[in-house]
């Protein structure tokens, strides 16, 4: 569950109406298609198989994955593993650690994707006790699996180039400079990130 492609367009048509810069670009550029991540523990999984290396080896380790553990695996699956068993399948030391607090929490009951708090910030700092997860994953994950609407990744360097460019800036802000400046947005903001990343990868830009 991701937000909407109305959600999307509703929520950009509410900041443009007061933001001309944003009504300018968006007239020229378009409105960004929604993006979708399922919800549940494995999709941080892949977050964290996924970290540092290029999207074919992340394909490759998880396909190897999914062979010795099944595809319907759970995190006491995972858990069953060694470490060479793991590292066949291409996850690193670290990658196992990651692996582990994730599953370990899941599996002992301690989070629970389907349920997460309500409250955005409550959410990320339950996210981020596991190991190997900081904010933007926790951000990236309740906003394309969850839905949430005000999440702001500011964290993102594509988000930071996009505000440079949209606000006209001459250096790229760094992260609390773009969290700051995203709080104009409130309660638009995940539409708004969306529309920065279409905005920061348009050819025609």
């Amino acid at each position: 569950m991701s937000i909407t492609a109305e959600q999307i367009r509703s929520g950009l048509d509410r900041l443009a109406s007061t933001d001309k810069a944003l009504a300018r670009e968006l007239e020229r550029v378009g409105y960004p298609e929604p993006r979708f991540r399922d919800r549940g523990y494995k999709t941080l999984l892949r977050t964290i198989v996924g970290q540092q290396v290029s999207v074919a080896a992340a394909t490759s380790m998880w396909n190897k994955l999914e062979a010795e553990l099944g595809k319907d695996f759970t995190p006491a699956c995972l858990l069953k593993r060694d470490f060479d068993t793991l590292r066949a399948c291409g996850l690193s030391r670290q990658k196992q650690g990651y692996a582990r607090s994730l599953c370990e929490l899941v599996d002992a009951g301690q989070i629970d994707f389907l349920s997460l708090p309500t409250d955005d910030e409550a959410a990320i700092e339950e996210m981020t006790r596991i190991k190997g997860i900081g904010r933007w994953s926790a951000e990236i994950y309740l906003l394309f699996a969850e839905g949430r609407t005000d999440i702001w990744p500011a964290g993102d360097l594509a988000v930071q180039e996009g505000v440079k460019r949209l606000l006209e800036m001459e250096e790229r802000p760094k992260e609390k400079e773009t969290r700051e400046i995203g709080s104009r947005w409130s309660p638009h903001r995940g539409a708004m990130a969306i529309f920065t990343w279409h905005y920061y990868a348009n050819p025609a830009l």
